[in-house]
């Protein structure tokens, strides 16, 4: 990691770490309820035993004699974080796998965005949450209604983004490959599509983001387990130090696919013009 990197890195840190700093002082002078808002130290507790159940560390260092791996994995979070992730994996797939090749069709295809399109715009603007009823209605409980749920939520920003980058092909390379004679497959493969490629991405970038706000919403919903459903178990008992740290946890995911969908991007967008270094 280049100096600058770091230098970028500790930058980004200053409003955290001030804003942290400002919490904890806050709650030290007794100024709030710490039933309503406990203070990051509470909340780092919190999140530490939500990762390693304290009533099984002594079962944990007896038989584990120093093993970190079993103490890692014998954690609530960790399975809370597998089941939100794979949710979100999953759905987010479902979603993009469906969005990405209607939205090339009606992008290359004056017939099919006219056919399509009213209707797509009509079930946009609605939000995945109002699907709730009819998913547990159509697939009942579990990890079905969740994935549906997450799935409409990743599809429509995947196909309106993958419209807008097939539709914003600059005719100047239009015209140039059919002066070379392109045909109508080569010019769809050799120039439209990698023209679309950064609106794809975008698309699935925001995506996978809309994905991570419905998976939390159904788990709260649909299944007895995820990040989501602990957070709703949190509220019931109380617990606003847990569903900070859940909440904290959500934040670190999201973040991490975020960088990870970033530095996909940048790799695959090498070529093109603004990402050259």
């Amino acid at each position: 990691m280049t100096k600058r990197r770091w230098q970028d890195i500790a930058i980004g840190m200053v409003v955290p770490v001030v804003a942290i700093a400002i919490w904890q002082w806050v709650a030290g002078m007794g100024w709030v309820n710490e039933n309503i808002l406990p203070s990051p130290l509470q909340v780092w507790r919190k999140w530490v035993a939500y990762l390693l159940p304290l009533q099984d560390f002594a079962t944990w260092h007896e038989t584990n004699h120093g093993n970190w791996f079993a103490w890692a994995v014998s954690g609530e979070l960790i399975t809370d974080a597998i089941g939100s992730l794979y949710r979100v994996i999953v759905g987010f797939l479902v979603g993009a796998g469906l969005a990405l090749p209607v939205g090339l069709v009606m992008g290359a295809s004056r017939v099919a965005y006219g056919w399509l399109n009213p209707l797509f715009q009509l079930l946009r603007p609605i939000p995945p949450i109002a699907y709730i009823p009819l998913s547990i209605l159509w697939f009942g409980l579990g990890n079905p209604p969740a994935i549906f749920l997450i799935a409409l939520g990743a599809f429509f920003p995947v196909l309106m983004n993958t419209i807008a980058g097939v539709r914003q092909v600059d005719g100047i390379y239009l015209r140039a490959a059919r002066n070379l004679g392109a045909s109508g497959p080569t010019m769809f493969l050799r120039v439209i599509l990698p023209a679309a490629v950064p609106y794809i991405l975008t698309g699935m970038r925001i995506g996978i983001g809309t994905a991570f706000i419905v998976v939390i919403v159904s788990e709260m919903i649909a299944v007895n387990n995820g990040l989501g459903f602990r957070i709703l178990e949190a509220r019931e008992y109380f617990w606003s130090d847990k569903i900070i740290a859940g909440m904290i946890t959500i934040g670190l995911l999201g973040l991490a696919i975020d960088a990870g969908m970033n530095r996909l991007n940048n790799y695959l967008l090498r070529w093109h013009r603004g990402l050259e270094h």
